[in-house]
């Protein structure tokens, strides 16, 4: 059973009981499972490794400013970077456990699924309109949804590095995940309107990040 709480705060964060070396452990299910993206905000990464994490579940279902603006800052301390980087999520506190059911001493932290409510009374301190500028251009008024698709380039790159960590990781990431609407997982998303996604190229800009 994960246990778990709120850590919407950068000193809520640091106060994470951490290893001997005072590192904490940050539970990516997305583009956190690529060492390669991950590295991109904690250069100074040690002990990237696989585990399983029970009651929760993988969905795509935010709209990320990212996908718009093609750009992620790069801070000069890691905790800053993780909060700046996964802005949009609620974040907790969990217990994950290695793949042979033994528990991390320490707890982990997860990005989890908001509000839009909640992400602008808690988080969006500049105010909704000023927040929502650099999606005016697209008619994106609202961040946490279930009425939108999985961004191609992004799941393709979740996928490559969901199989690079093994079949184990690879399978359950495919039938363990789901779209917005909570019933499609991205087993069932390929074999339907999905199909394809695997064979596109990601844009010059972004195969170096989201290679997989």
């Amino acid at each position: 059973m994960a246990v778990y709480s709120g850590l919407d705060e950068a000193s809520a964060l640091a106060s994470l009981p951490g290893d001997v070396d005072g590192y904490i452990s940050i539970c990516g299910y997305g583009s956190l499972l690529s060492e390669k993206s991950a590295r991109s905000t904690f250069p100074n990464l040690t002990n990237f490794r696989t585990a399983r994490l029970t009651g929760f579940r993988r969905l795509f279902s935010v709209v990320g400013a990212f996908f718009f603006t093609h750009g992620i800052a790069n801070p000069k301390t890691q905790i800053p970077a993780f909060i700046k980087r996964e802005r949009e999520y609620r974040l907790l506190a969990v217990f994950p456990e290695s793949l042979d059911g033994k528990p991390f001493p320490n707890p982990a932290v997860i990005c989890a699924s908001y509000t839009d409510e909640e992400f602008c009374k808690n988080k969006c301190s500049e105010g909704k309109e000023t927040y929502f500028q650099p999606y005016g251009e697209y008619n994106v008024h609202k961040i946490w949804r279930d009425d939108v698709l999985p961004c191609r380039v992004y799941l393709r790159h979740c996928v490559l590095a969901a199989k690079s960590l093994g079949d184990e990781a690879y399978s359950n990431f495919l039938d363990h995940t789901f779209i917005a609407d909570r019933k499609t997982t991205i087993r069932q998303y390929f074999e339907t309107v999905g199909t394809g996604i695997m064979e596109e190229e990601p844009p010059e800009s972004l195969k170096a990040r989201y290679g997989g």
